[in-house]
């Protein structure tokens, strides 16, 4: 049984928890929250037993193995280091970490005190994206990838009132790239590796960050369009285009079909089974890791070739976080 702990009360962790209760070997042990009525209001919801307000004393305990933090992006470095010092595994909400030269320094970490740290990267764990996977080679020579999340936010309807909420704040490593562009990269990296050149245009708000953007990545033989939004909508699927069919995929972030259409314009559609809840996936592999005390190292490789892509991309687009510092 791996005893977890969750940084973070907010709606993602609740998915998590919801996703966990469902795994084999997964407790739920403790919350940290900054105040203490916050921590026992939250863990009386799903009937965790500890409550922490401070950080210190959450690395300490002897009774937690791993941590969940899904606090803000500009805190994930500082948080999961400290708590792998203590020599507890680290779930990291994404993105992992502000920039490359953070997640570089969690690594060091993991490796110093020899224990997992992996991304929770929920699409590229779930059996959609093993679908996409299985499917490249009846495409023929990949050409052309276009992958879309382009998700209107509520907050942004507070932001456009004059309320910034942390999804559009900077000084947190936030903005449309960090929250759901992300997305996009991470799927790209690990089907097709980190490419030769990146190219980025976005639309920036007032407060710095990004609200709409479209990345091109070249590959030496073929190249891929991500496009992805905070302040728009979009109905549109993602698709792969090979030289003797194309791939349609719906949705990148939690894959429940995907068609594959022959230049002729026959098509086979393949729908997926699969847990509602995709975060199922990744808890089960991050579990998996601690008990075969097996390496997170090839799943952390794609975690830094997407950060050193969205660093270069938000270079490009004048995007800059206090944490680049």
């Amino acid at each position: 049984m791996v005893r977890f702990a969750v940084i973070g009360t907010n709606f993602i962790t609740d998915s998590l928890l919801e996703a966990g209760a469902e795994c084999e070997g997964f407790k739920a042990q403790a919350v940290y929250s900054r105040t203490m009525e916050r921590a026992k209001e939250y863990a009386g919801k799903y009937g965790i037993k500890d409550c922490y307000d401070s950080l210190e004393d959450l690395a300490k305990a002897p009774d937690i193995d791993a941590v969940y933090v899904a606090s803000p992006n500009a805190l994930h470095a500082s948080q999961s280091i400290q708590m792998m010092e203590a020599g507890k595994h680290v779930l990291c909400e994404k993105t992992i970490a502000s920039n490359s030269r953070e997640l570089k320094e969690m690594l060091e970490a993991a490796e110093r005190n020899h224990v997992v740290l992996l991304e929770a990267m929920r699409p590229v764990f779930d059996p959609g994206f093993a679908a996409i996977q299985e499917n490249l080679p009846r495409l023929g020579k990949i050409r052309r990838a276009t992958f879309q999340y382009c998700q209107y936010s509520r907050r942004y309807d507070h932001f456009k009132e004059g309320i910034i909420e942390n999804a559009f704040k900077p000084e947190l490593s936030n903005g449309a790239l960090m929250d759901i562009g992300v997305y996009c990269v991470h799927p790209l990296v690990k089907l097709f590796g980190k490419p030769k050149e990146v190219y980025a245009h976005g639309l920036k708000l007032s407060t710095g960050v990004d609200g709409s953007a479209v990345i091109v990545a070249m590959y030496e033989e073929m190249q891929a369009e991500l496009l992805y939004a905070k302040i728009t909508q979009s109905a549109l699927p993602s698709q792969i285009q090979g030289e003797e069919a194309s791939m349609i995929i719906r949705e990148i972030p939690d894959t429940t079909s995907i068609e594959i259409v022959k230049r002729d314009g026959t098509s086979k559609r393949i729908d997926i089974r699969k847990k509602e809840n995709n975060m199922y996936y990744e808890v089960e592999e991050f579990i998996r890791l601690i008990e075969e005390k097996k390496s997170a190292r090839e799943h952390n490789q794609y975690s830094v070739w997407s950060l050193e892509i969205m660093d270069e991309a938000r270079r490009q687009m004048g995007i800059h976080f206090p944490a680049d510092e």
